[in-house]
């Protein structure tokens, strides 16, 4: 009788035994694997960091089960244009992007954090940047482009003048190295001196590097104004000539007398995509732009930098001298006054150090100039002198129905253009741009779910595969076993951005899970404080950043 109780419960204990077993289960979900493909009901299985099992997974043990019954379980979501570089240095949670489902941010447009003079930073090359983040921790993963403009003012310094062929050679060996540190590729910010000297002849030539690497040309083309068809033209022609991959950077008319005519940016990607070359782009759900007020100022007054832009605003000759060209606009210079209409009420001041200004941040530049009185232009000159040069501002300056018509392209995917930020920060004070908070769930709320312009499995490629394709990162942007487990889970009835750009520090609605190699960061719609990001490195990525090939 014993024996055969004791070979009772042996039978009993196999089965509980041999049931498989993961560190955290997602169960009852809709999985939009980010492929493109129709939801399914499927069970998530995640070990190790890594998924491990899709499937029914109903008889399995884990240490944590997540019930997403009624929710969509998708691959974390990519963004390919962030600016979250130093923000995340002292906001590690990363909660702005977290809370969007964001998993992945892709740093370095035009500027990057490398390479730098010896006394800039902690650290004086890219790969010094990356090292300090993987010590210090990060919510989110990262990875980063090697910018155009902070090379070449490394090399060059913020001198107006053309780049030397001496000079174009030392920045090809600055990339070089970068690539080999793990830069994605190549990024540029084509509208802001003195990284606009470059010539499309130079630009091919720096973009060479990057593409000999297997890196991307990412492109703030040099104007999305009145030449904004020759500035996409000059970033197809890069990309033919230094054969390179090609992603433009939120990609838009922004000018309004050329609103309306997106379709012969289309015609013209379309034509060189037909021509075997791989031109692509992202977008952003807004229709307004951020820069900084010194953008109005004519390039020739940025020569030397800061310093010598505010010295020439001192100047009543100089000040004479930009305030026609403002009002009337110079050759190839895109003129962000132009550009929302020639009006001031087109701008919104985000950010104002002044005490005699601070009443007028999340206003507009006209509520300013009214309440100053005089001269409008002088106005704007002699606010860039009470702050120091730097008054970040948003640009509305592009069109509704063109942003739209740019979103619904097979070839564009969703980038924020914002950073890492949290609404208790150090930078709560800010009036940021609601794309902070807001991009990505924006994209599910407003342009799949209202107004249909996205099927939900097309919106999540836009967000996640799309991007991890474009910078060659293969084990992540797809549900997939064996793949990290980075993942986002929400609500496809209630998910909604609430930023806007009268109240922007709002977090969005409807995201009640984020996995970050398989780790809960945002668990039931709370941080948890976890910082398992990593850095992610490109294609050319050495060990040893000397050693060449």
């Amino acid at each position: 009788m014993r024996c055969f109780l004791l070979i009772l419960t042996l039978a009993l204990a196999i089965p509980a035994c041999s049931r498989e077993s993961y560190d955290l289960l997602i169960v009852n979900g809709t999985v939009v694997d980010g492929t493109g493909a129709e939801g399914r009901r499927e069970d998530v299985g995640i070990r190790d960091g890594r998924i491990v099992a899709l499937g029914d997974l109903s008889s399995a043990q884990s240490a944590r089960t997540i019930d997403a019954t009624g929710l969509v379980v998708a691959p974390g979501f990519v963004d390919m244009h962030n600016h979250s570089d130093d923000t995340l240095l002292d906001e590690p949670r990363c909660e702005s992007m977290i809370r969007q489902g964001v998993t992945t941010m892709v740093l370095g447009e035009g500027e990057s954090q490398g390479p730098l003079r010896e006394g800039e930073r902690a650290w004086t090359t890219l790969g010094g940047y990356f090292d300090h983040v993987a010590h210090k921790g990060v919510a989110a993963n990262i990875g980063s482009y090697v910018g155009q403009g902070q090379v070449w003012t490394y090399v060059k310094g913020h001198e107006m003048t053309p780049a030397t062929p001496d000079e174009i050679e030392a920045m090809q060996e600055e990339i070089a190295r970068a690539m080999r540190e793990g830069a994605m590729g190549l990024s540029t910010s084509l509208l802001m001196p003195p990284a606009n000297l470059v010539t499309n002849e130079q630009l091919a030539d720096l973009a060479r590097v990057a593409g000999e690497y297997g890196g991307i040309y990412s492109t703030h083309i040099r104007d999305e104004g009145e030449g904004v068809l020759d500035a996409v033209q000059e970033a197809i022609n890069v990309g033919t000539w230094a054969d390179i991959r090609v992603d433009i950077i939120h990609m838009k008319i922004a000018h309004r007398e050329l609103w309306g005519r997106v379709s012969e940016i289309f015609t013209m990607i379309e034509q060189a995509r037909a021509d075997g070359h791989d031109i692509r782009a992202n977008v952003y759900p807004y229709r307004a732009g951020n820069n900084n007020l010194r953008s109005i100022i004519p390039p020739w007054a940025h020569d030397g930098g800061n310093e010598k832009m505010l010295e020439r605003l001192r100047d009543p000759r100089l000040r004479a001298r930009m305030r026609r060209e403002i009002l009337e606009g110079l050759p190839g210079w895109y003129n962000h006054y132009l550009a929302t209409g020639g009006g001031w009420g087109g701008m919104q001041l985000v950010a104002l150090a002044d005490e005699r200004n601070a009443p007028f941040v999340g206003k507009r530049m006209s509520e300013l100039i009214a309440a100053r009185g005089g001269d409008p232009v002088e106005v704007l000159f002699d606010v860039l002198l009470e702050e120091e040069g730097s008054v970040s501002t948003i640009f509305f300056h592009h069109a509704e129905e063109d942003m739209q018509q740019v979103m619904k392209q097979p070839y564009t995917s969703i980038g924020s253009d914002g950073s890492a930020i949290s609404r208790d920060g150090r930078r709560a004070s800010t009036h940021v741009h609601p794309r902070w908070y807001g991009t990505f769930p924006r994209v599910l709320a407003r342009y799949t779910r209202e107004l249909k312009l996205l099927t939900l499995p097309e919106a999540v490629r836009k967000m996640t595969t799309m991007n991890a394709e474009k910078i060659n990162v293969v084990d992540r942007g797809v549900l997939k076993t064996g793949n990290w487990a980075d993942v986002t889970v929400f609500d496809p009835d209630t998910v909604a951005d609430k930023a806007t750009f009268e109240e922007p520090h709002q977090y969005p609605e409807g995201i009640p899970y984020v996995i970050v190699n398989g780790v809960l960061v945002l668990d039931n719609g709370k941080h948890t404080g976890a910082l398992p990001g990593q850095v992610l490195t490109g294609p050319g990525y050495r060990r040893n950043p000397q050693q060449t090939d």
